[in-house]
Order: C-alpha cells, then structure tokens, then sequence
C-alpha cells in the first residue's frame, strides 16, 4: 500500500513557508472527509489579508514545483475529464480499491468458485445462505410473510430464530436459486473484509490518524485472527457498519481527536447518514446490533454531558439531522426489537441462563489464543484451546502485533494524555464485559448488570463476540503510535530544511516504510479453513409435496434449508440458535420411522413426505432403518441418494 493522503498529507519535500518552531502535530491536517477526498479547511478570510494569502499560495505553487494555473476557463469536457482524473486520484477512491483488493487476497481463492464452495464448511454458512435465499423470495412475492419461514413448519416467526441479514435485502432480491443464492452469500462474505476495512479507516483518518497508521490499524481490525474462528458466521464478520456509522457521525459533528469540536466544520448530511448507516447495521443481527444500540447511547450521554458543561456551538440543521436520523434509528430499532420480543415470549425455549453463557464466554487467557484456523498461531494454540470449554467461541486473538502497537501507543503517540487514559478505560470494560459470566465474581460487576438490568442483553449468548470493539480500541492506539512516528519524521526533516522560507516534510519512502507493519498484521490473518463444496440437493425440492420432513434431521438441516431455496417447499426441518419443543417433538416422533407408530404419529402433526438420505444414516439415529422395508399405506419412491415416503398416498 502507498501513502494515499491528499496534498496537505503528502510527503512533499517542498512547500509553503513555516516558522522554525512550528511542531509539526500542529501541521497535520484533520482527517478528509470521504466525498471530498481532501480535509475542509476553516471558513476563508476576508479583508485586507487577501493579496497577502493569494501571493503566499502563489509562492507555495512555486515552491512545489506546480504548473501556474489556467486564468482561462477551460471547457465543459475537460473540467470533467479533470474532475474524473482527481477522483480517480483522491485518496477515498484509492482507499476502496485498496480495501477490495486486499479482501479478494485475504480470501482467495473464494472468488473463483462463487457458484460450488463456500468459507468454512456447510452448517452456518448454508443457513445464513438460506436465509438470504428466504429474504428475497419473500420481498418479492409476499413481504408481509416474511416471519414465517418453510422450514420449521409449522412454527410461526421462524425467520426471527436466529440474525436476520435483513440490512441484506437488496442483494437478497437477486437470489432466483441456490447457485444464485451461494453467489450472493460469497459476494457478501468478500465485501464484509473490504468494508471493514474501509470504514475503520474512515474512522481512523477522522480521529486525526496519518494514512499509515490508519491502514496498518484498519488492517488488524478486519483481519484480526480471532475472526479466523468466526468464518462461518456472516452476521459476526459484517461489523464494516459499525465503524462506518460512527465515522459518518464524528465527521457530522465537526469533531476529532487531535483536533476537538471545530463548529465550522459540522455536515449534517453527515450526521444523517451515520443514522442510517448505523440501523443498516443493527438490520444485519442482533447479536452485534444491540452492543451497538448501547454504545451509541453511552457516546450520547457522554456528548450531552460535554454540551451541558461546554455549550459549544451548535448549528440547528445539525440538531435537526439528529433528530430526524435519531428518531428513524430508534424507530427502526424498536420495531425489529419488538418482533424478536415476541418469539422470546412464544418460545421460552429461547431464552439463556447464565450457566448456558457461561459455556460459551472467553477466559482470561481466550484473548492470547488463536483459533485452529489460524495459519501462523492455530498449531501452536492447540494444548491451549483444549483447555476451553467451547474454542470456537473463546479463541479470541486480537494480533500480537497489534497488541504491541497498542502497549506502545499508551506510552507514545499522537493522542494526548488523557485521551490514551480513556481508550485504555474503555479496553478494560470491554474486556470485562467480553468475559460474560467468567469476569470475577461471575461477572456481577460488568456483565451480569446488563444481563439483569439492560433490555435485550440477555438474548446474547456469546459475550466474546464484543472483542469487535476490544480489538477496535487497540486499533486505534496502534495507529496514534504510527502517526506520532509519521509527525516526528516530518518535524525532524522540516527542522533540518536549508531554506527556511519552506515547510519540508519526511521523503515518502520515510513515510512507506511505516506501512511495514501491515504486512505482520496480514500474516497473523492468514486462515487454513477450506473452501468447501456444496453438495447438491439429493431430491427435486420444488416437486415435494410438503411439510416434508427430512431424515436423519439435526445438524444436518441447515443443508436441508438450502435445498429448499429451490421451490421452497415446507419442511419440518431447521436450525437456529435454538430448538424450539415443537420441533423437538416431531423429531421424536420420528424415531423408530418407518415402525407403524412413527408413521402414524407423524401422519397426526401433518408430514406428508419423509425423505431419508442412506448416505446420513450411519451413526445417527436412524442408523438401524430398514431402506427395503414397504409399511402399509405408503408409497415410496427408491433414488441413488434418497428414499421418498409418501405417507398419505391414494
């Protein structure tokens, strides 16, 4: 990666003229805003000083080196031709191109095989698959029916058993079939590096972190090894939202690190589209989108707090677009809170105890392990994560790298004093919070209070998952550490000028070399989890006549619910975060199938197909099934891969 900042951060060797003394902290421009592509400067001055700045900036031209500008007006076609060139150039729009890049990289070669494999293996992949597939059927043919699903028949508000991708819906609506709706699922699974990236550098850049502080932080926010584990997990790996949102917001408020509240500098457009951005990520899941709701509230009380006491100026469009985003947030978050209150009250089933989260929840050692998955440090971990109770959900390594940067940049970096002091805060709450129920004294003073006393917490399930934001804050010391380095070069060679008219920064091969670290940081993220196939469907799902129920059924379903994209007939089978008594009870009713009792019992719930699968029989429950039996009254139908019992055949 090249440093890709906009002029005023580029490492020029010649510029405008500057005192001896000037710091050159004090030099650094504040973060550009995305669509611009280069920092707002303060509102121009007027008067008499205008001759006096117009021949400064001539004598800056001059000394960069710059061709002298048009005084004609050039045409219509080559004042775009010139606008293509500088957005082609900005450093946004290489800063995308980057971040896409690196995604198809980090998960090559997933791109060439968008239509018959997927990350990690086939059981929460080809749910969220199916999920996706189930979104856009139901847009389009009957969106008020979207809660109730075809699988888990005949259970109502299905779709709300487990995250619902609903932020997802517009690529939803291209799925026609499964190939389609594995296409989409591989496309989305690529995006959420490429966006995770690109919004932690926004953040970054707009908290007043140089270019290669933010890429070498951004890179350890998306690639951190932890997320290794959490491959098959589109829900979790899709937090680009996050750190987008609240990058829209920061810039919004005119407000950044290094430099404060700057009231000039407030965009409301800004500000409602970080709203909006924000509900998009709580529309994905829920599982990251509730830590979210309470972050945004605690980054509200605190703002509120410092207008109280501080009463800057604010201007009323930016009152208006926080009210006008904040009502639609909070709106949008209440009505899909609502849905899911529901299935919490019609399914008991749902709900879990503290010993339940327990289970999952990382230890103290957790945020130094690295899951199997892990090229570098999978191995080496094993003996480590026999000792955890669930390592798929407690393997939670945020990068050695990274944590050196981070240690480093509490003691040297470009963020005051305090400053440091309250990320350094805030990384000790989110590691307690993070522990769940394996925080000291079973969590009573850090988990267990949300759980009790903060609405939603307790649908969570898997505390560990808040190392998004664990990992977040060390991205953002590592990156002050960077940019004090990148400030220090510029200051020393600005120091060492011959002609004290200029204002001199670092080469820029000083500058590249600060991207080194990002290297470290993309090796610690290498994976050796497959790229699976996906197995084709053994049946021609749209020809059942449903509710069919597929045999063995468990774990299992998740590829029976990918099957059924095409048609989606209804079946009894499905998987979500947990299993309601209902279905339960018809897999029980199962046992023994195809014994008299079993058919009549499941003739009773209302199966009209059983599909069994011989090549899932061994070691499962049905392993002693007899596949030549011809019980009474039903038709069954012999295939190379399945057996189709009609149950109630004429």
């Amino acid at each position: 990666m090249c440093e890709t900042a906009p002029s005023e951060d580029r490492e020029n060797t010649m510029a405008t003229p500057a005192p001896d003394t000037e710091p050159a902290a004090a030099r650094e421009p504040e973060a550009p805003t995305p669509a611009r592509g280069g920092a707002e400067g303060d509102a121009p001055r007027t008067g008499t000083g205008d001759s006096s700045i117009k021949e400064h900036e001539r004598w800056q031209r001059f000394a960069g080196g710059e061709d002298p500008p048009e005084t004609h007006r050039p045409g219509r076609w080559r004042a775009l031709g010139r606008a293509l060139r500088r957005a082609a150039r900005s450093e946004w729009t290489l800063a995308g191109l980057c971040s896409v890049l690196l995604a198809l990289a980090m998960t090559w070669p997933l791109a060439q095989h968008l239509t018959d494999r997927i990350p990690h293996d086939t059981g929460d992949p080809l749910l969220l698959t199916y999920i996706l597939g189930w979104v856009g059927h139901a847009l389009r043919e009957n969106p008020a029916g979207i809660w109730d699903t075809n699988s888990f028949w005949p259970l109502d508000d299905a779709y709300l058993f487990t995250d619902t991708l609903m932020g997802y819906a517009p690529a939803a609506l291209l799925i026609t079939s499964p190939t389609s709706a594995l296409v989409v699922y591989n496309v989305l699974y690529i995006g959420t590096f490429a966006l995770a990236f690109l919004g932690a550098y926004a953040l970054l850049r707009q908290l007043g972190a140089r270019v290669a502080g933010s890429a070498v932080a951004a890179a350890a926010f998306a690639y951190a090894p932890w997320k290794l584990g959490q491959a098959g997990h589109l829900q979790v790996l899709s937090s680009g939202g996050i750190v987008l949102a609240l990058a829209m917001l920061a810039r919004g408020h005119g407000y950044s690190l290094r430099g404060g509240f700057k009231p000039e500098r407030q965009r409301p457009g800004w500000i409602l589209a970080g709203w909006l951005t924000a509900l998009w990520q709580f529309s994905i899941g829920a599982g990251l989108g509730i830590p979210f709701v309470y972050l945004l509230l605690g980054i509200g009380v605190v703002v509120g707090l410092h207008w109280l006491a501080k009463r800057p100026r604010l201007r009323w469009q930016t009152l208006a677009a926080n009210g006008v985003g904040g009502s639609v947030f909070t709106l949008g978050v209440l009505w899909i809170a609502d849905k899911h209150a529901v299935v919490a009250r019609a399914y008991p089933e749902a709900l879990r105890d503290v010993e339940y989260i327990s289970w999952f929840s990382p230890t103290w050692q957790s945020f130094i392990i690295a899951p199997e998955e892990s090229r570098v440090w999978g191995a080496a971990h094993e003996a480590a994560r026999t000792e955890l109770t669930w390592a798929p959900e407690q393997a939670l390594l945020v990068g050695f790298t990274l944590v050196a940067l981070a240690v480093a940049g509490l003691i040297w970096s470009c963020w005051t004093g305090w400053q440091r002091v309250w990320l350094a805060l805030g990384g000790a709450l989110v590691f307690a919070v993070a522990m769940g129920p394996n925080f000291l004294d079973d969590g009573s003073w850090a988990w267990a209070l949300l759980y009790e006393y903060a609405p939603g917490w307790d649908a969570i399930r898997t505390p560990g998952r808040l190392a998004i934001y664990l990992t977040l804050i060390l991205a953002a010391l590592a990156a002050g550490t960077l940019t004090r380095i990148a400030d220090e070069a510029d200051d020393m060679a600005h120091r060492a000028r011959v002609d004290k008219r200029l204002k001199v920064k670092a080469p820029r091969r000083v500058h590249a070399l600060l991207f080194l670290p990002i290297g470290l940081v993309l090796w610690e993220g290498l994976t050796v989890a497959p790229y699976v196939e996906v197995p084709e469907a053994p049946v021609d799902m749209s020809a059942l006549e449903g509710p069919v129920l597929f045999l063995p059924a468990g774990g299992g379903d998740t590829r029976v619910q990918y099957w059924s994209i095409d048609g989606f007939p209804e079946v009894a089978n499905g998987v979500a975060a947990f299993t309601p008594d209902e279905q339960a009870g018809i897999r029980s009713m199962s046992m023994g199938f195809p014994s008299e009792d079993a058919i009549a019992s499941l003739r009773g719930a209302g199966i009209e197909t059983v599909v069994v699968l011989p090549g899932s029989l061994p070691g499962s429950d049905w392993a002693g099934l007899d596949t030549e039996a011809e019980p009474f009254g039903v038709e069954v139908e012999r295939t190379d891969t399945a057996l189709i019992y009609d149950l109630n055949a004429d």
